[in-house]
């Protein structure tokens, strides 16, 4: 592509553990790209995508935005590399990591191993200055208390190999009142400008000291890492302005990004399920099953309307407490590693041969069998139009790889290669029947996308394991995420613990903490060039029946009327707010939980979420000269490829997605490919085409 100038490029990238994938817009046309990427520096497969799509060569009279979903964070977290960190906290506290909840893993085992500690002995800080449950000071943060704290952090810099590049800060209900927190942290400024410091009064405000630690501990170990990664980004593409996605669905500065890596943690995932909406309400649908199968893992979750947010999720071992989208993650992919346990049983997962050495078939050293390797064998995957024909997939290797497979377990090859597809979409059939019939709602009055590389070759499937009768494999599935990088909203997810029964919450202090939560979002985004009229808010509240642990978030309507408006509508809003609240409490619990009590309900958390819209995209239609330029159906169906499928009697065609016309009818067996992934439509399902170029799948 050569740019024009004076032209406008958006750029999504989603780099995942297999490919990095490129989504560009301009003018009006979509282009899209994929590469290898490169886990050890993220950054180099990003760099060489941009080189790839001739973006190298813009000028400063272009405009040009890339809007980035990193995984640095995650890996980061996962494989245990952040950066030493200082955890300091009020005295007798410690622990408090280490400690964490006081829960077993593996709740029946006599004797289970000890976990590594999140943080060393040695580098958890004690201090004075501690808050009681109501704010007011029961021990002083002493001049001393400082001196102690920093002769302590200088000591630990003394070390060659291990030397802090970190500071956690989390008191005791500093939620409260941040100041004590405040100092602390303006004292390490002060003293070590080079420390990252992480504050958990600005992490996450709100109660539970063990999360709100862990959250404020992850982003001191993630962040010096996320910051150094960014820097070397926008180094590479100084034209760009990046942003970066968040693990809320909505998007950030680069500049911004740093200081809260937290919400990172599920950056790209929260791409996918920004897009799975956009196309949803293009097809008129709101209720959604999203499954996003990539090579390394598959991400599951349901959209009602709007993103599903949690605030109780979980990366690897760890409880992160910021607002992400709620989804359930398995390790089962397109590289999967297919194996023989001890018991002699098959199993797939979740170990994964990402992108190096990848998949046997990638010829790039892989010798062990995978998920995608089995479709290869199964004939599902064409050797041959594979990245469009950009790389060509060995056959041979597979063959040997599941031979190993096949081998031990007295099968054949295909019989292997079945087997392991299917125990693969076990796997994820079982997560989405977490992420909706555990939950209350019936999979069946949902519709099904599907999207990542491999994902549309388990479609029907998993669609068929759930009794789901409709699917949509959307235009652009293999890069779905790269797309949601675009239309994702600017956002920030800001949050304040109250503890008090519901009834008893007076409304001039709700609507002061609402009004400084939303000052601080618009703050944010108009730093990063929102226009304040451009700016959307959402108040909502986290409830839970008086003893409860748990909560469950539901909209509140805030009267933000101020002065002699406000006292006379107050008292009459403030009661309708109440009454809507609880009633939206009752129908959840009664549909996740199956009662509802007649107790009384305590707020525990306010949240406001403020964002503004992302790129305004509209994917084009397909016009009439588009539909009569292409071959006829009965056409097509002679000149184009049948195939043997293992499994299937007959031939099957195989189609390439551009040829398909709007509205056209084509039951199933059928392989469609394109570019980036490959479609099986199965026996028993029938498949059209929409206008924009979705494929839609019904059940016969």
């Amino acid at each position: 592509m050569q740019p024009s100038n004076s032209s406008t490029y958006v750029l999504g990238i989603d780099t995942g553990g297999t490919f990095t994938d490129f989504v560009l817009w301009y003018g009006d046309t979509l282009q899209i790209h994929k590469c290898l990427s490169t886990p050890s520096a993220p950054e180099k497969a990003i760099l060489q995508g941009i080189h790839e799509l001739g973006l190298d060569s813009l000028t400063t009279a272009d405009q040009f935005y890339i809007v980035h979903g990193s995984t640095v964070a995650t890996n980061a977290i996962l494989e245990g590399k952040g950066v030493p960190v200082v955890f300091v906290t009020n005295r007798g506290f410690a622990d408090m990591l280490t400690i964490g909840r006081q829960t077993r893993s593996e709740l029946y085992n006599l004797q289970p191993q000890p976990k590594p500690a999140p943080v060393a002995k040695s580098f958890c800080l004690e201090t004075g200055g501690r808050l009681s449950a109501d704010g007011s000071v029961i021990e002083a943060l002493s001049e001393n208390d400082i001196k102690r704290l920093l002769a302590q952090v200088e000591k630990l810099r003394q070390r060659e190999k291990s030397a802090p590049l970190a500071v956690a800060i989390n008191l005791l209900f500093s939620y409260l009142d941040p100041q004590l927190e405040i100092e602390i942290e303006e004292h390490i400024q002060k003293h070590f400008p080079g420390l990252f410091i992480s504050r958990s009064s600005a992490i996450l405000p709100e109660y539970k000291e063990y999360e709100r630690g862990m959250t404020t501990w992850i982003n001191a170990y993630v962040g010096p890492l996320v910051e150094r990664y960014l820097q070397n980004l926008c180094s590479g593409v100084e034209i760009a302005r990046v942003s970066v996605m968040q693990s809320s669905g909505g998007t950030v500065a680069a500049n911004q990004a740093g200081q809260q890596a937290v919400h990172m943690v599920l950056s790209g995932p929260a791409g996918g399920l920004a897009a799975a909406r956009y196309i949803g309400q293009r097809c008129g649908l709101t209720r959604l099953l999203t499954f996003d199968m990539g090579g390394t893992s598959t991400d599951v979750a349901l959209i009602d309307g709007e993103l599903e947010l949690t605030s109780e999720g979980m990366i690897g071992p760890y409880p992160v407490a910021i607002p992400m989208v709620d989804m359930h993650t398995i390790g089962a992919g397109g590289g999967s590693i297919a194996c023989i346990d001890a018991g002699g049983l098959l199993m797939v997962g979740p170990e994964s041969a990402g992108a190096d050495p990848g998949p046997a078939c990638y010829a790039r050293g892989g010798l062990k069998a995978t998920v995608t390797d089995a479709n290869l064998l199964l004939g599902r995957l064409r050797e041959d139009a594979f990245l469009g024909g950009g790389m060509v997939l060995d056959r041979q290797a597979s063959n040997i790889a599941i031979g190993k497979i096949a081998d031990q377990l007295d099968l054949s090859v295909e019989q292997a290669a079945l087997g392991i597809v299917q125990l693969a979409n076990e796997h994820m059939a079982q997560a989405l029947r977490v992420m909706s019939i555990q939950r209350g709602v019936d999979p069946r009055q949902l519709s099904l996308v599907s999207f990542g590389g491999a994902g549309g070759l388990h479609v029907c499937a998993l669609a068929d394991a759930l009794d789901m009768r409709n699917a949509i494999v959307p235009v652009q599935a293999g890069v779905l995420s790269a797309f949601g990088m675009l239309v994702a909203p600017r956002s920030r997810q800001l949050s304040q613990t109250i503890g008090l029964e519901l009834d008893a919450c007076d409304e001039n202090t709700l609507r002061t903490h609402f009004i400084r939560l939303q000052k601080a979002g618009h703050s944010a985004l108009i730093a990063e060039g929102v226009k304040g009229s451009e700016i959307d808010t959402k108040y909502s509240v986290d409830l839970r029946y008086q003893g409860q642990a748990y909560y469950i978030n539901v909209p509140y309507e805030i009267n933000m009327h101020s002065g002699q408006e406000l006292e006379r509508l107050a008292g009459d809003s403030s009661q309708r707010a109440r009454e809507v609240s609880k009633r939206a409490f009752h129908e959840l619990h009664q549909q996740r939980y199956g009662h509802a009590l007649d107790v009384e309900i305590e707020l525990v958390n306010i949240r406001v979420a403020v964002s503004s819209a992302g790129a305004q995209l509209t994917l084009s239609t397909i016009s009439a000269e588009t539909i009569s330029a292409k071959t006829n159906p009965l056409q097509r169906q002679q000149k184009s490829k049948h195939v043997a499928l293992v499994g299937i009697e007959k031939m099957v065609e195989v189609i390439d997605r551009d040829s398909l016309v709007v509205g056209e009818e084509i039951a199933g067996p059928v392989l469609i490919t394109e570019m980036v992934a490959t479609t099986f439509v199965a026996p028993g399902w029938v498949m059209t085409m929409d206008e924009v170029g979705n494929i839609k799948l019904t059940r016969s």
